[in-house]
């Protein structure tokens, strides 16, 4: 049996996923999933995910296409520590609760902030106008303060004193802003500390291998044409 994973470590999604698998010792095969080719719309993977999204998971015929369905998966199948995804019912839904917020909060402003800070001006050769990164800005100053009072508090980590999925999730969250070349926990100091706990606990080393690819981003060269054209639409939405 042979598990497979569709990943692309660009994504904030995938490399949770690929962190997850490493920490727990997991054996399986990782497919890449070039995003910035294009690859996710390719005829061969839109036979295994229509919605043409990375992570994607295979086990032999079964098949999963959302990050924390995998993640929650990955944690029952090969029964990882208790910690990560707890048995006992309000702890779990304290995971449940950051990881419901966290996708349509966190992820999207952190990724948001990403594509207006760095991937629109890099990629596309194009002016963002001031009042979007602005706003952009605004929402994820905002986002970061509800992950602090909301979730964070005095706490350890998001839900309490070991960590979670929520942790993991939120992690490659964060750094995918600060790959803009912005550091947006500067001045948030419990963000910081929270942040170092958060890798020193992965192991810093798993951490620096997965993040060197999204870190140097802004070193990579500028998209083909027909690349340009297949990411259009995702400029002209935020634009």
């Amino acid at each position: 049996m042979v598990l497979n994973l569709y990943l692309d470590l660009l994504n904030p999604s995938c490399r949770s996923v690929y962190i997850f698998a490493r920490r727990n010792q997991i054996t399986f095969e990782m497919i890449p999933v070039d995003l910035m080719k294009a690859q996710h719309r390719s005829e061969d993977f839109v036979k295994i995910n229509p919605f043409m999204k990375v992570p994607v998971l295979t086990d032999e015929s079964f098949i999963l296409r959302e990050s924390i369905a995998i993640l929650i998966y990955l944690c029952r199948r090969y029964r990882a520590p208790d910690y990560w995804y707890p048995a006992d019912a309000r702890r779990c839904a304290r995971v449940d609760e950051f990881l419901a917020w966290g996708e349509l909060n966190l992820k999207r402003q952190c990724n948001k902030f990403l594509w207006m800070k760095l991937l629109i001006p890099h990629f596309f050769k194009c002016d963002v106008p001031e009042s979007k990164v602005e706003e952009a800005t605004v929402e994820l100053t905002r986002t970061l303060g509800v992950l602090v009072k909301k979730f964070l508090q005095n706490k350890a980590f998001l839900v309490g004193e070991r960590l979670t999925l929520a942790d993991l999730v939120a992690l490659e969250d964060v750094v995918q802003a600060l790959s803009s070349g912005y550091n947006i926990i500067e001045n948030r100091p419990l963000i910081q500390r929270w942040r170092g706990r958060v890798e020193s606990t992965l192991g810093q080393m798993l951490c620096d291998e997965v993040h060197e690819h999204i870190m140097t981003l802004k070193n990579a060269p500028p998209l083909t044409s027909d690349m340009v054209r297949t990411f259009d639409t995702k400029r002209d939405m935020l634009l």
